[in-house]
C-alpha cells in the first residue's frame, strides 16, 4: 500500500515512451513534474484520491488473479483514433492506422511471428492475452464510423491536455488513441496514464502517439511498431518490469517490483541484450514493458493484471467489454455497409503521371467497380488500383462499393487534374487581370487549413485594377497557404528569371511572416527553395506596424524582387513555380505582376564586346547614362526593353560618330524592376541588363 501513495504523490503514474532514434532503445519520461502538475494541479486531495484508488485496484487485481483461466474470455475493446493534424506528414493514412491495429492485435493475441524467438527461459510463460481491439464502426451518437478522426490544429505540434481537449470521445465506451506530429515534447513516442489515475482525470483518459510510432508503414516503421502496445499496456494497468523506477539501470530497481510475479526483478534495459542478468536472475528483456528494442511477449502474470483491469470498474474500464457498449459501438456483428469513400495520393499531375486511389469505404465492403474517364485503366476492381492520365484536362472519378447486399456509389466531379507537358510558353505575364476565380491549370491555391488563403482582390494593383492578397490575421499565426502555377515550358531557356511585385504589412513589431519562392523541374514533384522575404526586413513595405487591414496605397508600398538563381536543370518542359506563405500573425501580403521569361539569345545579357555598353549609375534612380565607345561612324539602334523581351521604348536609331558616347536614359517614369539596353550596330549586337530602383 504504501508503495503505491508513493508512487503516485511523486507523479510516476503518467508514463511516456520515447526513443531516440531508429537504433535505440526506447526511453520513458515517467514522472514529468510539469505533466503531473499540468493534470492534477498538485492538489494534495486529488492525489491522495488517485493513490486509494491504485490501492483498491491492486487489492481487486490480486483476487480476480485467483480466477481459472476458464473463468475469463476474450475481452473486446472499441478504439477510436484521432488524428491531430497541420496538413503535415502526422496526417496519417487509414492504412497506417489498419496497420498498427494489426500490429496491436498480434501482439496481445500471440500472433505475432517474433514470439517463438524467445528465450527459452521464458518461452513456456509468452501469453495469449485475449484481447482483441476493433475500429469503431459507430460514433457516439450511433452515425456511422471509420473509427478514424481528422482534426486540423496546430495543436499537433503540442501534444498535450489541450490538444486531447478538441475531440474526445466517452472513455467508458471506446479507447481513445490521439495521434499528432508531438507526443508532448522533443523525441517522445507516446504516453498513457494509469486506470488509477483516469479514475480521476476522465479528459486525460488515453493514450498520445507520435505519428513515428504508429504502424510499420507510412510515417511509420517496423523498428517503432510496437510502442503502442507498450503504451496499451500502460493503459491496462502494467508498470515496466522494473517497477516504478523513473530510470533503468539503477541498483535500487531491483527492491522495486511490477506487481507481476512472473517478471523476474531487474535493474530495467535499455539495449537487446537477452543474456543480461541483474538482481541476481535473468531479465525478461524481450518484454514488451521494458526499454529494450527487442519486444516479443507478455507474461501469463501479466496477463492476469490486464484482465483484471479491464474487469474492474476504476476508469470505467469494466464497461468496455459489455454487449451493450459493443452494440453501442458497432464493434459486434456482421459489419454492414455505410459509406463509400475513397483516396488519391495525388489530385494534380502532369501528363503521363500516375496516381494511386485508394478505396476507403466502410465497411464489410466485398466488391468494388472503380470508373476513370480519361485514364488507363478506365475502370478497375482492384482496392487499390493505379492509374496513368495520358492527356491534360480535369477528370471526374466514381466508386460503387457492396457488402452483398447492400450497394452505394460516390463521384468526385473534378478530382484530377492533369497538367501539358510541354507547358505553357514563356514568357508568362500573370497581372490576375480578366479573372473571376483563380484558375487551378494556370495558378493553383493549397489552403489546407480551409480559411483566408490567396485570393483575387480590386483592393489594390500595382496595374490594372486586380491583384492576389491573403487576408492575414493573428488567428492565422502558423498557418501556411501556397499558389502554384501550371507547367511551364522551359525546354529551350537559356537563363530562367522571375520577377515579381509584392505588399506587406506587420500587425505588430516583430512579425515575422515569410513569403518563399520555390521551383520545380519535375512538374511539383520535388521543390527546391530559391527566395524567402521576411516579414521583419525584406518583406515589409509598409515601413511600419498597421493595426487595421493593411492596403497599399500607392507604388511606394508595393516592392519588386527578382529571382535568377535557377540553372539549367530547370530548363524542362515541365517547369513549375510556388509562392509559399507563412503567417506568424501580421497583416495581409498581395502579390501582383508576376512575369517569368526563359531569357531567349535574342534578349538574353551579353558580353558588351568592345563598344564597353554600360548603364550608369546601376541600380539608376532618377538621371541615368547610356554609356559606350564607336571606333568610327555608323548606324545605331538603341532599344530599351522589359525583362519579357517586350520593347518599352526607342533612345535612338539613327547615326553616331566615333567616340565616346554618353545618352541620358529617362527612368523616372519606369517601375521599379530589371530592364535591358540591347544596341545594334554594324560591328555587332550587345545587351546590357540594369535594374530600376
Amino acid at each position: 500500500m504504501k508503495r503505491y501513495i508513493t508512487l503516485i504523490l511523486s507523479g510516476l503514474l503518467f508514463t511516456m515512451l520515447h526513443a531516440q532514434g531508429p537504433g535505440d532503445g526506447f526511453n520513458c519520461r515517467v514522472g514529468d513534474p510539469s505533466l503531473l502538475e499540468e493534470l492534477t494541479g498538485n492538489d494534495p486531495q486529488l492525489l491522495q484520491r488517485i493513490a486509494e484508488s491504485q490501492a483498491d485496484l491492486e487489492a481487486f487485481t490480486a483476487e480476480y488473479a485467483a480466477l481459472s483461466d476458464g473463468a475469463r474470455s476474450t475481452h473486446v475493446v472499441p478504439v477510436v483514433f484521432h488524428i491531430i493534424h497541420n496538413n503535415g506528414p502526422e496526417n496519417i493514412s487509414d492504412t497506417q492506422v489498419h496497420d498498427a491495429m494489426r500490429i496491436l492485435n498480434e501482439d496481445f493475441n500471440k500472433e505475432n511471428a517474433d514470439w517463438p524467438g524467445v528465450k527459452p527461459e521464458f518461452l513456456g510463460i509468452v501469453a495469449d492475452v485475449g484481447i482483441e481491439f476493433r475500429l469503431a464502426r459507430k460514433d457516439p451518437q450511433g452515425n456511422c464510423s471509420s473509427g478514424i478522426t481528422r482534426t486540423v490544429s496546430t495543436l499537433t505540434y503540442e501534444g498535450n491536455q489541450a490538444m486531447k481537449g478538441l475531440i474526445q470521445w466517452p472513455r467508458n465506451r471506446y479507447l481513445n488513441i490521439w495521434v499528432a506530429a508531438s507526443a508532448g515534447g522533443p523525441n517522445v513516442g507516446g504516453y498513457a496514464i494509469l486506470p488509477a489515475a483516469a479514475q480521476w482525470l476522465a479528459t486525460q483518459d488515453g493514450i498520445v502517439m507520435n505519428h513515428t510510432f504508429v504502424g510499420s508503414l507510412g510515417t511509420g516503421s517496423t523498428q517503432r511498431s510496437r510502442a503502442l502496445t507498450h503504451e496499451v499496456g500502460h493503459w491496462i494497468n502494467l508498470e515496466h518490469t522494473w517497477g516504478g523506477s523513473n530510470t533503468p539501470g539503477l541498483a535500487g530497481n531491483c527492491s522495486d517490483d511490477d506487481g507481476v510475479a512472473d517478471t523476474p526483478n531487474t535493474v530495467g534495459s535499455q539495449n537487446c541484450n537477452v543474456n543480461n542478468i541483474s538482481c541476481g536472475s535473468l531479465n525478461n528483456v524481450e518484454n514488451f514493458m521494458d526499454y529494450s528494442f527487442c519486444f516479443k511477449m507478455f507474461t501469463e502474470g501479466q496477463k492476469a493484471r490486464m484482465i483484471a483491469a479491464l474487469n474492474s470498474g476504476t476508469a470505467q474500464r469494466n464497461n468496455l467489454n459489455t454487449p451493450a457498449n459493443l452494440t453501442l459501438t458497432g464493434v459486434e456483428g456482421v459489419p454492414q455497409l455505410c459509406a463509400a469513400a475513397f483516396g488519391s495520393s495525388m489530385d494534380l499531375i502532369c501528363a503521363g503521371g500516375v496516381v494511386t486511389f485508394n478505396d476507403m469505404s466502410y465497411h464489410g465492403v466485398t466488391s468494388r467497380t472503380w470508373s476513370f474517364p480519361g485514364g488507363d485503366p478506365s475502370s478497375s476492381t482492384d482496392p487499390n488500383p493505379v492509374v496513368t492520365y495520358g492527356q491534360a484536362g480535369t477528370y471526374a472519378v466514381t466508386l460503387t462499393v457492396s457488402d452483398g447486399s447492400n450497394d452505394l456509389s460516390i463521384t468526385s466531379a473534378d478530382q484530377i487534374t492533369v497538367l501539358p507537358v510541354p507547358g505553357q510558353a514563356p514568357p508568362v505575364v500573370e497581372g490576375f487581370e480578366g479573372f473571376s476565380t483563380l484558375d487551378e491549370s494556370s495558378w493553383a491555391v493549397l489552403n489546407p487549413n480551409s480559411n483566408n488563403t490567396w485570393s483575387l482582390t480590386t483592393a489594390a494593383a500595382t496595374n490594372g485594377n486586380n491583384s492576389i492578397r491573403i487576408v492575414n490575421t493573428a488567428a492565422m499565426n502558423g498557418q501556411m497557404d501556397e499558389l502554384v502555377s501550371g507547367t511551364i515550358d522551359m525546354s529551350d531557356a537559356t537563363a530562367i528569371h522571375l520577377d515579381y511585385r509584392y505588399a506587406y504589412a506587420q500587425r505588430a513589431t516583430g512579425n515575422d511572416d515569410r513569403l518563399r519562392v520555390y521551383a520545380s523541374n519535375n512538374c511539383g514533384e520535388t521543390w527546391a527553395l530559391r527566395q524567402q522575404l521576411r516579414g521583419i526586413n525584406t518583406l515589409n513595405t509598409a515601413g511600419g506596424p498597421v493595426s487595421g487591414s493593411f492596403v497599399p496605397n500607392g507604388p511606394a508600398q508595393w516592392g519588386y524582387s527578382e529571382v535568377t538563381n535557377m540553372g539549367s536543370t530547370y530548363h524542362v518542359a515541365d517547369f513549375r513555380l510556388r509562392f509559399e506563405f507563412e503567417s506568424a500573425g501580421g497583416n495581409n501580403v498581395y502579390l501582383d505582376d508576376i512575369n517569368i521569361n526563359g531569357m531567349p539569345v535574342s534578349i538574353q545579357e551579353l558580353a558588351s564586346g568592345d563598344v564597353g555598353l554600360m548603364v550608369a549609375p546601376n541600380p539608376a534612380e532618377g538621371e541615368a547614362w547610356v554609356m559606350f565607345d564607336l571606333d568610327r561612324n555608323e548606324q545605331v539602334s538603341l532599344d530599351l526593353y522589359d525583362v519579357l523581351g517586350r520593347t518599352v521604348m526607342q533612345l535612338h536609331h539613327g547615326t553616331m560618330g566615333a567616340g565616346a558616347q554618353r545618352l541620358p536614359l529617362p527612368v523616372e517614369g519606369l517601375q521599379s524592376g530589371m530592364y535591358l539596353i540591347r544596341m545594334q550596330h554594324g560591328a555587332g549586337d550587345h545587351v546590357v541588363r540594369f535594374t530600376v530602383k
